[in-house]
């Protein structure tokens, strides 16, 4: 049996080129994006249903004596009023943390365990106290205005050092000093004695800026009940659907059958949209008592009290070396701002992640690290971009930049006498984890080529000539992504002549749909343009973890991996049936079941048909459908180097980074495009944090960067043109032989950016700044080192 001309596998061949592993395929959901077709949250609605605003705590600190909503109740259009006593009753459980996280002394994470609305206390400005549901959102709005609260204010405070102190207020009776993690990692004395032993030591105090994720698309829900069956529908945009359930489900105390959480598209996260909120609580509690569906959406003014922020440390990081320059050992201490409530993974970017990035690419043997994790009266933390990773890195590379100024060391030469050398892989480096790959010293060589390094001296002085300083920095970086979860990979042959491919990481910016239908497509050889990804319905995602830790291309292509495996054994006995020959005597390639040594063929797509349907005799399978989870994914290591060169104006302060380069080790580049762009994102928000932004308070506690007239983000121009290169050493955990890239751009530009206007502020003696790097700051700061110079001529 025969169902196409002989020329038919090498058409596909052909398509397999264009559209496989490799190839830099435009994303398959620009023309709907671009063209603003986009189904975002704020787009859904529902009919009858109702609108919800929150009413929010004025006050960072203070103890609850009443909520008054009798004159709010009687405003026109308004269904209910709800508080944190109506939600007690209903028995929610509370927020919580699910980390494994320990103390030093053993004892684990002390929670915050908050209700989705306040009761007794308030503990940051912008905290939920009771909501407001009515006919309109402005009639909900008005009416939450008119909401009364009676709230007696306490002091507060917003510094993580300053609340551990003696006498500092103290936000929950069980958590002493309000250290919520005092995290230990690492042999002390071996470290202690390592620095004793140390030709020299550098030591920093730096300061990791706490910022706001402000994605394009703030937080929305859509929640409705179904009183027959007892079930929970809520829309959201989240970075997972099945994870988003499994949460909800827990806080409504009810099985993870009766939720069901539907994503469209998502207009950014960076961490922030992982993690269940009070006011999804609120909303569904809402259309279960009300019989409607609620709506809530969030206005850009109230995310930056609401939404999970990110980085938040202060940090004393140390260096030993020897008299050659290397490496002995790393100590980092210090704290963590966990905000005024404690949920998802808020602790694990400010102390573990920290500590399993710090050692990145170098061969330093001891590590200790000892930060304590505090709540303060300010909002939440939470994952941002990177969450830990470019926090360790930062640190680390500031530190050798120092190091190499006080012990007159080429900052290049300090780099490359401290490398790990791919003959050592696989290496266990100080934070216990160990990299399976990596060739360290051929991508800095390749950065310092594709960047001009050598160059850089007549581009500084012909800045000098125009009146500007420059500098240059070089920094390496190494991440260690998403530790290993079970992922979906679920193919589904529709009767269309598609291909639904379903797995339960989530898109939120990253276009999934191309580079996993590219490797779907080369696997199995079905059609690119056939394969419809599908990610955002918590009743057909059944498992998954989401996206998030540059775990997408890894978790997910290893799970579309191993179902197309399934899949071709699947085939092989369905065509053995049909070509009429022994299941061994089945080969696959290009898409293609053919009987070994003949023309006699059929091809995957027209095969699935066939079965649908058909009378088959025992064990011959009637579909190729396959359901598969992965088992966990080891982590991957992707690395890189990047190169910046920035520009001051010594009259302003302004800074601007004129020059980029990054070379990076993804392994397999599944599509360049994309992950070209994945880059570009990265280094965008390191701009932002280096040059611009920080989450700021007043001493009494108040945000006073509450909207984007106050808080600066970078725009098109701050942003230069970028040199993109690429080094690939597959890994060696997974089949795809891929490594991740969605946080490297943070994870490399930070440190660069920071340390290249350090080196352009040398010749005035300046030798430290923090983030960030803004022109009153570094204007001051040129100003002050030369009132210096002056005081001591």
């Amino acid at each position: 049996m025969q169902d196409s001309p002989a020329n038919a596998s090498l058409d596909t061949s052909l398509a397999l080129h264009k559209f496989g592993v490799g190839q830099p395929v435009r994303r398959k959901e620009d023309e709907t994006l671009l063209r603003g077709k986009g189904r975002y949250t704020d787009d859904c609605n529902l009919p009858g249903q109702f609108y919800a605003v929150m009413v929010r705590s004025p006050h960072p600190h203070g103890i609850i004596r009443g909520i008054g909503t009798e004159a709010a109740k009687a405003m026109p259009g308004v269904c209910a009023i709800y508080t944190g006593a109506d939600l007690a009753v209903a028995g929610y459980a509370p927020f919580s943390s699910g980390l494994p996280l320990k103390s030093r002394d053993g004892t684990p994470l002390k929670q915050t365990h908050h209700g989705a609305l306040a009761t007794d206390k308030v503990r940051f400005v912008g905290e939920p106290v009771a909501f407001v549901v009515a006919k309109t959102v402005a009639q909900a709005r008005d009416a939450a205005e008119a909401v009364e609260l009676d709230i007696d204010p306490l002091p507060a405070v917003t510094d993580a050092e300053a609340a551990m102190q003696p006498g500092a207020p103290q936000l929950y009776d069980h958590i002493e000093n309000n250290v919520a993690l005092d995290y230990h990692f690492g042999d002390t004395a071996a470290v202690n004695a390592a620095f004793t032993a140390a030709a020299h030591v550098t030591t920093l105090d730096i300061e990791n800026t706490r910022v706001a994720a402000v994605p394009m698309e703030p937080r929305v829900g859509l929640a409705s009940y179904d009183q027959q069956n007892g079930r929970y529908t809520i829309q959201l945009p989240t970075q997972g659907v099945s994870g988003n359930r499994n949460t909800l489900a827990k806080l409504l105390g009810v099985p993870t059958d009766k939720v069901r959480v539907l994503t469209g598209q998502v207009g950014g996260s960076f961490g922030m949209k992982n993690i269940s909120y009070p006011e999804y609580i609120c909303i569904l509690h809402a259309a279960k008592a009300l019989g409607r569906p609620v709506k809530w959406t969030d206005e850009r003014s109230t995310s930056f009290l609401s939404d999970s922020q990110g980085r938040g440390q202060q940090i004393r990081a140390e260096l030993a070396l020897d008299a050659g320059g290397r490496f002995l050992a790393i100590r980092l201490s210090g704290t963590g701002n966990l905000g005024a409530q404690i949920t998802g993974v808020a602790p694990l970017p400010l102390s573990l992640n920290t500590g399993k990035n710090i050692g990145s690419v170098y061969r330093t043997p001891l590590l200790s690290v000892d930060i304590k994790c505090v709540v303060t009266n300010v909002t939440l933390m939470g994952a941002y971009r990177g969450a830990g990773r470019p926090e360790a890195n930062y640190f680390l590379e500031r530190l050798i930049d120092r190091a190499a100024d006080e012990m007159g060391i080429d900052r290049l030469t300090l780099r490359k006498r401290n490398f790990i050398k791919p003959t050592q892989m696989p290496f266990t480096a100080c934070s216990g984890v160990t990299y399976d790959s990596g060739d360290f010293a051929g991508v800095f060589g390749q950065a310092l080529e594709q960047s001009d390094y050598d160059g850089f001296a007549k581009r500084k002085k012909d800045a000098r000539k125009a009146g500007k300083l420059r500098g240059i920095a070089v920094g390496s970086y190494l991440e260690v992504t998403a530790p290993p979860n079970p992922e979906l990979g679920k193919i589904v042959f529709e009767e269309g002549g598609t291909v639904r491919l379903i797995t339960g990481t989530l898109d939120y910016g990253q276009g999934h749909a191309t580079p996993f239908a590219q490797v779907l497509s080369t696997f199995l050889g079905v059609p690119f343009e056939r394969i419809r990804l599908e990610q955002g319905d918590s009743d057909i995602v059944h498992t998954g973890n989401g996206t998030g830790g540059s775990r997408s291309i890894t978790a997910s292509g290893m799970a579309i991996v191993e179902a197309s495996q399934k899949v071709i054994a699947k085939g092989k006995s369905a065509a053995a049936h049909l070509l009429e020959t022994a299941e061994a005597d089945i080969e696959f390639a290009d898409g293609r079941f053919t009987v070994a040594g003949t023309d006699r063929s059929i091809g995957i797509m027209d095969l699935a048909q066939r079965l649908r349907g058909a009378e088959l005799p025992e064990g011959v399978p009637s579909s190729l459908d396959v359901d598969h989870t992965t088992e966990g994914v080891p982590s991957a290591f992707p690395n890189g180097c990047h190169v910046a060169e920035v520009e001051i104006d010594p009259d302003t302060g302004v800074t601007r980074v004129v020059r980029y380069t990054a070379v990076n080790d993804f392994g397999t580049v599944v599509n360049p495009m994309i992950v070209a762009g994945q880059l570009h994102g990265g280094v965008a928000q390191g701009i932002g944090q280096a040059l611009m932004e920080k989450v700021s308070y007043n001493a009494d506690g108040q945000p006073i960067t509450g909207s984007l007239q106050d808080y600066a983000l970078p725009r098109a121009e701050d942003i230069p043109l970028m040199t993109v290169g690429d080094h690939p050493v597959p890994a060696k955990t997974n089949p795809l032989g891929t490594k991740g890239c969605g946080e490297a751009g943070c994870a490399g530009s930070l440190a660069t950016i920071v340390n290249a206007a350090l080196d352009a502020l040398k010749d005035y003696g300046v030798t430290t700044l923090d983030m960030p790097l803004t022109p009153e700051k570094v204007w001051r700061a040129i100003h002050d080192a030369k009132a210096k110079t002056k005081t001591a001529a």
